[in-house]
């Protein structure tokens, strides 16, 4: 009887299915049942040749359309999705899906990465001096789709254009503000690379400029050196004046206002005295209108106290001159009875005066009634 016939007992140990009676038995274990599946399907079952390769084919293709579709983007990128090239979309960071390859193709632009691109360049400044100048430039990727489409290659067009520009920028300027003030030279350039770079659609976006160095050329380093320490005693010394000037100027404020101050005190007691003494004045007339033989003699004893107050001489009443003797510190701090200057003996007097002196005296004793009427007049 044929294997195939019905009501045989196969006795080589397999069915018509062609699973072997081991395989049977094992069927109860669900992982063994998955892997009996997966035979029957790629060739396990008995089908022709071309049915597995079918199969292997579509599973192969079925991943390849998995892995092809699905995008992810990470945080320090962008993706630039073309569709039959042309471009479609932006991908933002994260994981996307996109239509298969040759429908759509994805690339990725690092747009978080800081470029930097530096030179040596030597400018010739507005009043033709040449000058080496260090340029510094850093930029990163600002518009993807512009980066990859914009211009043919947008990191030599930033290194031309900044070359370009600062040259620009130094040859508009001077020697002096070249090595003195390149901030204002950076701030300019970095603004006018900026406007090049958009308007040549480069995606790039320029992130600092910096003008590191400006020295001139090695034959002329020393005149220039010169020239750079002259500067800088002219700010030393401009900066020492303006201390100077700032120390100086309240003081010379502070001393006319003190003489202004004087003056005015000087003045409003001048004019208070001067009418003091023209209202005593004015009541000394009234007063000698009253009483004028009083008035003549109190006037004449006053100006004799205040003439004689101040002479070393003293007269007596005998007609005597009398040396006035002024007393040490020491002698007028101690207590003393004795008031008054002390008069010398006529013992010692004797030798000093001369017949002359004597009648001198006599004369000025018989002539000083006459002298004394004059002065009251």
């Amino acid at each position: 009887m044929a294997w195939n016939t019905p009501g045989s007992d196969n006795s080589g140990g397999s069915d018509p299915s062609g699973r072997s009676p081991r395989r049977r038995q094992s069927s109860n274990n669900p992982l063994d049942a998955l892997l009996d599946r997966a035979r029957d399907l790629f060739g396990g079952g008995g089908g022709g040749g071309n049915t597995h390769i079918l199969r292997w084919v579509a599973l192969a293709l079925g991943l390849w359309l998995v892995f092809n579709c699905f995008v992810l983007v990470t945080e320090q990128q962008r993706g630039v999705v073309l569709r039959f090239g042309q471009f479609a979309r932006v991908l933002q960071p994260g994981p996307h899906f996109k239509a298969p390859w040759p429908i759509e193709s994805v690339t990725k632009i690092n747009a978080t990465q800081i470029k930097t691109f530096g030179d040596n360049v030597p400018v010739l400044t507005s009043d033709e001096n040449i000058v080496q100048v260090e340029l510094n430039v850093q930029y990163r990727v600002n518009d993807p789709q512009r980066y990859l489409f914009g211009t043919r290659d947008a990191d030599a067009f930033l290194q031309q254009a900044a070359l370009s520009t600062v040259r620009e920028q130094v040859g508009r300027s001077t020697l002096d503000t070249v090595l003195g003030a390149r901030d204002a030279l950076a701030v300019s350039a970095r603004v006018q690379l900026q406007k090049s770079l958009d308007a040549y659609r480069t995606g790039l976006a320029v992130t600092e400029l910096n003008l590191a160095n400006a020295r001139p050329p090695e034959e002329v380093k020393p005149a220039f050196d010169d020239v750079n320490s002259a500067q800088q005693d002219k700010d030393r010394l401009i900066s020492e004046a303006r201390a100077y000037a700032a120390q100086i100027v309240p003081e010379a404020r502070g001393q006319a206002q003190r003489v202004r101050t004087v003056a005015e005190g000087y003045k409003t007691a001048s004019v208070v005295r001067a009418q003091g003494d023209g209202d005593r004045f004015s009541m000394v007339v009234d007063a000698y209108k009253d009483a004028p033989d009083v008035t003549r003699k109190r006037l004449w004893l006053e100006t004799m106290q205040e003439v004689l107050g101040g002479s070393r001489k003293i007269v007596g009443g005998d007609s005597r001159q009398l040396i006035y003797v002024p007393m040490a510190e020491k002698a007028a701090t101690k207590p003393d009875t004795n008031i008054g200057p002390p008069l010398l003996t006529p013992e010692l007097l004797a030798p000093t005066v001369t017949a002359d002196d004597a009648a001198d005296a006599r004369v000025g004793r018989t002539a000083r009634p006459a002298g004394r009427e004059e002065a009251t007049r």
